[in-house]
């Protein structure tokens, strides 16, 4: 049996099912935030700052990004796999991939969490 040490899970079962919880935090995310946006008519920046200064909303967000970096890794390590046949090749291209997923996730929770 053939195992690559890229992916995500450790087999497509465990990566499919990673794929579609991801999607679902994703949804619920976004129809939450497009929800508010829609239902609250004097949004300015203290009602927004007010949101995601409450930890539910920090922990959602953080959950969110989360989920944003895991369903980026296990699509885009399915598109490599499947389109760059020369290792080399996609071993330097998922490599930097995965830098750039984790200076974003990292970025993202400097920016939620930091002062």
């Amino acid at each position: 049996m053939v195992t690559n040490i890229t992916n995500l899970g450790r087999s497509g079962l465990s990566d499919w099912l990673l794929q579609r919880a991801s999607a679902i935090v994703l949804a619920l995310y976004s129809l939450f935030l497009v929800g508010y946006l829609l239902f609250s008519p004097g949004l300015d920046y203290a009602a927004w700052s007010g949101l995601f200064a409450q930890t539910w909303m920090r922990i959602f967000s953080l959950l969110a990004f989360v989920s944003l970096a895991a369903h980026a890794w296990v699509g885009l390590w399915t598109v490599t796999t499947d389109y760059l046949k020369p290792t080399g090749i996609r071993v330097a291209a998922q490599s930097i991939i995965i830098l750039a997923i984790f200076v974003f996730l990292v970025w993202g929770i400097q920016v939620l969490w930091g002062a």
